[in-house]
């Protein structure tokens, strides 16, 4: 069995991200990781990105395993090349991916992070701070 953990609910600054969470998929078999958002500003399909990131079990360190900007880019290396597919919809909100043939090394914790820059906001002191997780 192969197992997947993901943050069930997070906001920050008029964006909300929903995740699975915790969730099982059988070794081999091609399995959805669920992302959907709620923003609270129009969508711009030119300046949202999506970024799906992979921190296994035996690492501390995250790595980044798919990014969506305008586009679908999947990784062009690495144990995630040519198995993680866009599955998602940004004008219906849904920032979805597909890993094919899940083996048991993908055990470990998937983050999604969704940037509606419409969804940042300036603060004197720190800058631009952009509302993603």
């Amino acid at each position: 069995m192969w197992y997947a953990s993901a943050s069930g609910l997070l906001q920050v600054r008029g964006i909300r991200i929903y995740t699975s969470g915790e969730m099982e998929a059988v070794n081999g078999t091609d399995t959805r990781l669920k992302c959907t958002f709620e923003t609270s500003t129009p969508i711009n399909p030119q300046t949202i990105t999506v970024s799906w990131g992979f921190r296994p079990l035996t690492k501390e360190r995250e790595v980044s395993i798919f990014h969506y900007q305008q586009k679908p880019y999947p990784p062009i290396d690495g144990p995630f090349r040519k198995r993680v597919m866009w599955a998602g919809d940004i004008m219906g909100r849904d920032a979805s991916i597909i890993i094919r043939e899940v083996k048991f090394s993908y055990n470990g914790t998937y983050t999604c992070q969704v940037k509606n820059p419409p969804d940042c906001e300036k603060t004197p002191r720190r800058g631009k701070t952009c509302a993603w997780h």
